[in-house]
């Protein structure tokens, strides 16, 4: 246990633990913080005011309210900020914007609450670079700690198959299915020409296909690995969009963590992730999604050195084990520090 961290107490405020949103950004990391001494407690978002005014009067007794995601009512927000001592917020999409395939992006009541929280807490930990350029209008005091992975749950894909087709695989919420939708007719197109390729959906929805075979796979956290490694190329097609510009990009790094090649729309984080040509392929257009794919369906060398070159670029800067530490010791930063420069 290390002395620096002991008794440093943090409450951590999330929506539930199936959430990936909150498995990833939170959950993953608490094992790390009490072996170092941290004092951690889980809550769940409140709906009852009786038992939300409990909870808040509780505040006192921690470091350190850290709350992912949850933009509060200005009113209810006065309120804990009188009784939090230190209050850190994370988040890892672009709450201050509309969801993509609404018809305007900018929502007014969005970016108040949005303002008015960055303003009010004491530090922001950001996603990407995007949504921290979201914050510093409002809060200088914001870190980038990108979504991560517990490469220890990860292991590389052996191979391909001799036989039988190439697979590429799309694993994601039921919310993302319109950014693989919208793939879909190319995925079709170059299905006519070169039809030797499957795609694999693992989702608790799914799309059909007139024409492209599709494996639908119910998705299970028991067998998620298993199917990551059943890829052969990984996609994660996205709209360009300000919502979209603020994906974390989990997708990729699970798919790399694989040791799986990815083609992806180069968006947001996604350009930080994918080297272009070395570690995958962007594609922004049909004729890109096409020359990326048909590349790596006819070679399986390049598959195999995609895939590795994705693993070591999660190794570098996407993993839990480069990152907890970084978090630690930004938790003990703004439990020490006495004021902040707004």
């Amino acid at each position: 246990m290390h002395e620096r961290f002991r008794g440093l107490k943090v409450a951590f405020l999330i929506h539930s633990l199936e959430v990936n949103s909150c498995r990833y950004r939170v959950l993953q990391y608490l094992p790390y913080f009490r072996k170092e001494g941290v004092d951690v407690s889980v809550h769940f978002y409140k709906r009852n005011g009786l038992d939300k005014l409990k909870f808040y009067n509780t505040l006192g007794q921690y470091d350190i309210f850290y709350v992912h995601r949850r933009l509060f009512p200005p009113v209810e927000f006065w309120y804990l900020r009188r009784k939090a001592k230190r209050i850190i917020y994370d988040f890892d999409d672009a709450l201050m914007y509309r969801s993509s395939g609404a018809r305007n992006s900018h929502s007014f009541s969005r970016r108040f609450r949005f303002a008015h929280m960055m303003r009010g807490v004491d530090f922001v930990v950001a996603g990407n670079q995007f949504l921290r350029s979201q914050v510093v209008r409002y809060n200088r005091n914001v870190e980038v700690i990108p979504t991560s992975i517990d490469l220890s749950h990860y292991s590389i894909k052996e191979g391909s198959p001799s036989e039988g087709p190439i697979t590429i695989g799309w694993l994601g919420s039921s919310s993302t299915l319109k950014y693989l939708k919208g793939v879909l007719p190319t995925l079709e197109r170059i299905f006519r020409g070169h039809p030797c390729f499957q795609l694999k959906i693992v989702c608790d929805q799914f799309l059909d296909s007139p024409c492209l075979p599709i494996i639908k796979k119910r998705w299970s956290e028991e067998e998620e690995t298993t199917d990551l490694k059943s890829f052969d190329i990984g996609i994660m097609p996205l709209s360009d969009d300000l919502w979209s510009r603020g994906k974390c990009g989990l997708k990729i790094l699970q798919y790399q963590g694989a040791g799986v090649p990815v083609v992806c729309t180069p968006v947001g984080v996604n350009r930080d992730i994918i080297t272009h040509g070395i570690n995958g392929f962007w594609a922004g257009d049909e004729d890109q999604w096409e020359k990326g794919l048909l590349k790596l369906i006819q070679e399986e060398g390049l598959r195999r050195a995609m895939g590795l070159e994705g693993r070591k670029a999660v190794e570098r800067g996407y993993s839990v084990d480069i990152n907890a530490p970084r978090l630690l010791d930004l938790l003990k930063r703004v439990s020490t520090t006495r004021g902040f420069e707004k």
